[in-house]
């Protein structure tokens, strides 16, 4: 029997979502950062192995919007409480539970979709009783199906975790080819893995405000190189100055990082060329929003 279904993954934001999807599925779909909220829009991953398939939904931080597009990415993390076969609340390994996971829990309280607590990062637990407490702390909430202490970044107890999702889906269709491991296309994989090196570039204050629009992408005739050229918006002219660096250095160490991700993604070699540009304010402009293809699905 083919069993098949649909998982959402949820939880607040940097709690180790797209590390666990990439973990999963075995390459790399989402891009990570220990900059919060680094996921905007709801990213469709595939696990396929010969008895089942499941497509999992890693989705935004859920946190307090501050601007449009926080709004558009908590409703579509909120979104992905329903219309799914599981749910996998993420959380790490803290000692206690933190106001952010109970806006979570209370959300979720209703929803009549099984629940799966996955506690992250126990690579950073020391002591196995402490690691006890905190799962019996969750088990006393008498809300989930099972849980699961992980370590996305590890990949400590992940097969463990598929075989207990694969444990609550049903008999179903085969959705996607074996080799399909996301829905995205190139080109929005291309921006976000260049957004990820922004991240990793620059201070604190800027990543917020940063999108990356790919302009132009074209291989050439021989079929051997691919031409990219993308802009990386940004809200102010001090971030500009931030992202591009003293003497073009920090833009030019962004590009050689995103081109080797790029190149691992298309398998192919690869032109790219950055561009820093200025819009004020362009997460509270629906058509810059839309543009760069986190769309406001409630219209």
């Amino acid at each position: 029997m083919f069993k098949s279904g649909f998982v959402s993954i949820v939880g607040r934001p940097n709690v180790g979502k797209s590390t666990l999807m990439n973990n999963v599925v075995g390459e790399k779909i989402a891009i990570m950062s220990d900059k919060p909220q680094t996921t905007r829009n709801t990213i469709q991953a595939v696990y396929t192995d010969d008895e089942s398939q499941v497509v999992f939904l890693d989705t935004p931080g859920i946190h307090k919007p501050k601007n449009k597009l926080g709004e558009i990415m908590v409703k579509a993390a909120t979104d992905a409480f329903s219309n799914v076969d599981l749910i996998l609340f993420v959380v790490d390994s803290s000692r206690k539970i933190g106001p952010g996971d109970r806006r979570i829990m209370e959300d979720l309280r209703g929803s009549k979709t099984p629940i799966v607590l996955v506690i992250n990062k126990i690579d950073q637990i020391e002591d196995k009783d402490e690691l006890f407490d905190i799962i019996k702390m969750y088990d006393d909430e008498k809300m989930f199906k099972e849980i699961v202490p992980i370590s996305a970044l590890k990949g400590k107890n992940v097969k463990t975790l598929i075989n207990v999702i694969k444990e609550d889906l049903e008999e179903g269709p085969k959705y996607f080819p074996d080799y399909m491991v996301t829905d995205q296309p190139e080109r929005v994989l291309i921006a976000e893995l260049i957004r990820e090196k922004v991240l990793h570039y620059v201070d604190d204050e800027v990543p917020h405000g940063v999108a990356v629009e790919i302009e132009r992408m074209k291989a050439r005739k021989d079929k051997e190189i691919i031409d990219i050229s993308a802009v990386i918006y940004c809200e102010r002219d001090s971030h500009k100055g931030i992202i591009i660096g003293k003497g073009g250095r920090k833009l030019k160490g962004i590009g050689k990082s995103a081109r080797q991700d790029i190149e691992l993604l298309l398998g192919s070699q690869i032109n790219l060329q950055l561009w820093v540009k200025v819009k004020e304010n362009w997460r509270n402009l629906q058509n810059y929003i839309n543009n760069f293809g986190l769309n406001d699905n409630s219209k």
